[in-house]
Formats: structure tokens, sequence, C-alpha cells
């Protein structure tokens, strides 16, 4: 090899090493950049999330809507950001929009019990009670769910609603031994009882939620429905005596006016 050929292939080797480093270079620079891009995205994306959390908080589910839309448009992998969409549609009762997200969050998320537990819920909107009851027995088997009532209780509701009452009044009787002060299972399982025509034992779950809360009006027109199940109708109309002085200029108390007013024009003492 001459001088010259040894010379030219000595500076074709400078060449291409210094190419090869800029486009090492370039490559670095180039995923730096993006890898920056998107830390920005998500950093705004959780500011647009908490500011729709605070909506949410407020009851302004239209403005947390917008927020937490921004939110998404920005960065669409948090799953707890789904989370909050689902219960804003909800609250917006937009039952398919919400399900869409709770299973967003899921797919991002298996093992995000408390968004299937809300998927669970929106099935219950939706009166979709086998879909209800396959989400929330998943649900239920997770050991680590820190709340299990709520989901043993819509379990309930859904085998109430397809008219199971034996397993309505299992699920039911689950949820209390987890909470015994649940008031919604000692309603729920009233309801059971008066649909298995067990008024007895429909009077004591009743007694036992006004007990834990006696400023709940639902729970005396239940009751009173539960004396006229058992005969005794002199006690209903005193049960909507009180709910009309306990809740003047309340749709509970107009429903009790009417209530006990078509009782005594029946009975023949109105």
């Amino acid at each position: 090899m001459s001088l010259l050929n040894k010379k030219t292939g000595e500076l074709m080797k400078k060449y291409l090493i210094a190419i090869s480093c800029i486009v090492l270079l370039t490559g670095t620079f180039s995923c730096s950049t993006t890898n920056e891009k998107k830390e920005s995205l998500i950093k705004q994306s959780a500011a647009s999330k908490a500011v729709g959390e605070a909506y949410m908080q407020e009851g302004d589910f239209t403005m947390a809507l917008k927020e937490l839309l921004k939110a998404e448009s920005m960065y669409s992998d948090d799953p707890d950001l789904h989370n909050d969409l689902g219960l804003t549609y909800m609250a917006k009762e937009r039952i398919e929009p919400a399900i869409q997200h709770f299973t967003k969050a899921l797919k991002i998320r298996p093992e995000f019990t408390a968004a299937k537990n809300n998927l669970g819920t929106a099935y219950l909107a939706k009166e979709d009670w086998d879909a209800a009851i396959r989400t929330f027995t998943e649900v239920n088997n997770d050991l680590l769910y820190t709340t299990p009532h709520f989901s043993e209780s819509n379990l309930a509701w859904a085998y109430y609603n397809k008219k199971q009452y034996e397993l309505a009044e299992q699920h039911y009787k689950e949820a209390l031994e987890k909470e015994p002060k649940f008031l919604i299972a000692l309603r729920g399982l009233a309801k059971t009882y008066m649909a298995m025509n067990k008024t007895a034992e429909a009077k004591a779950s009743l007694e036992k939620a006004m007990d834990i809360s006696p400023r709940f009006a639902p729970l005396y027109l239940d009751m009173a429905k539960v004396q006229i199940a058992s005969g005794d109708q002199r006690a209903a109309v005193e049960t909507y005596k009180k709910v009309m002085a306990l809740f003047p200029g309340t749709s509970y108390a107009e429903e009790a006016q009417k209530e006990a007013g078509a009782m005594l024009l029946n009975s023949g003492q109105f």
C-alpha cells in the first residue's frame, strides 16, 4: 500500500467514527427530548387531574369533567384518572362512558379493586344484574380490599333485583358481619325480608337501622309499609304522622301525608 492510500484509509476511518458519534449523540438527544416532553405532559396531566378532583369534591361535576378530559388529552395511561372520569360520568348519569373508563382503569391496573367495585356499581345503575354479580364476586375475592361490606351489599342488591332473595339475604348478612352498623345493608335486608313475607324480621332490621340513624326519613316510610303488611294500620298511621312532624316541608312528609290520608279515608276515619 502506498503512503497516499494509507493516509486516505486513516482519514476515512476517522470520518466514519465521527459520523457514528454524531448519529449516536443525535439519538441520545432525541430520546432525552422525548422523555422530557413526556414527563412534562404527565405533570401537566396530574395538575389538571388534581383540579378535577377538587371540583368533584365540591360536587361541580361539569367542571370536573372538563379538567379530567383535559388531563386525559395530555396523558391517558393513568388508571386513577380513568377511575375519576368514571365516577364523574356516573354523577352525570352517563353510564356507558363511565363503564368505558372504569374498564380502561382496570386494563391499565388489573388489581385496581376500587375501580372494579365502581364498575359493578355502574352495572347496577344500568340494571345489568348479571354483569354486576360477576364483577362484585371478583371484588369479594380480593382479600386485601378494605371495604368489603360495600361489595357484599351491592352483590346482595343485584340478587334482590333478580328476585333471588335467599342469596340477597345471605350477602346482606355477610355485609353486616363485616360492618354491623352499615345502614344500607340493614335497609336492604329489611326490603329482602319484605319480599320474602318475613315481616317480623323486616321490622327488626329496620328498628336496628333507626337506632343507628333516627333522622333518616326513608326508614320511617319503610317501617310504615312493614306495619301495613303486618296488619297494624294504626301503627302505620302513627309512623306517617311522625314523618310529618320530624321532616316538615320535605317530599317525605308529603308522601306520608298522602299515604296516611288514603288509609284514614279508606277506613272511614277521615
